[in-house]
C-alpha cells in the first residue's frame, strides 16, 4: 500500500530533522566555549547535510544525513586582554556560532519535523477511513 510508503518516507524525515536539532542544540550550548591558550581554537559551528537514499527493499527514496561538518568561516576576534586565551594583541577567537542563524535554522527544522507528522497523520487517517470503508 502506497500510504504506508508515504509514512515511510516521513518518518525518514523526522529521523533526519531529530539529528539536525541535536546539530543545532550543541552549536548553541557551545557558542560560548573559548580555547584555553592563544594557540587553541574555539568551539568550531557544525554543519548537517542531507542526502536521497534509495531503499531498494520498499523501492522509496528516504533522507538521511549525508555529513556532519564543521563550518570554516572565520573566528570573530573580541578584545579581553585577561583572557588567558589572548593573544599578543589582547584579542581572543570567538565561537563561529551566530545564535540569531541558529534559532532560524531551529525553527526551520520545527516546521519541516511538523511537516513531516502531519503527513504521516494524514496518511493514518486515509489508512483508517479505508479500513472504515471496507468494514461496511
Amino acid at each position: 500500500m502506497d500510504l504506508l510508503k508515504t509514512m515511510r518516507i516521513s518518518a525518514s524525515g523526522l529521523d533526519a530533522q531529530g539529528q539536525r536539532m541535536r546539530v543545532i542544540s550543541e552549536n548553541l550550548a557551545n557558542k560560548d566555549s573559548m580555547g584555553k591558550t592563544p594557540e587553541e581554537d574555539p568551539y568550531r559551528r557544525k554543519v548537517i547535510s542531507f542526502k536521497n537514499v534509495l531503499d531498494r527493499e520498499e523501492n522509496i527514496t528516504k533522507v538521511a544525513v549525508s555529513n556532519i561538518g564543521v563550518d570554516r568561516s572565520e573566528f570573530d576576534l573580541k578584545f579581553n586582554p585577561s583572557h588567558p586565551a589572548a593573544n599578543a594583541d589582547g584579542y581572543v577567537k570567538m565561537p563561529n556560532v551566530n545564535s540569531l542563524i541558529e534559532v532560524m535554522d531551529m525553527k526551520e527544522t520545527q516546521r519541516s519535523y511538523q511537516a513531516n507528522l502531519g503527513a504521516i497523520e494524514a496518511s493514518k487517517k486515509m489508512i483508517m477511513r479505508t479500513l472504515d470503508i471496507l468494514r461496511q
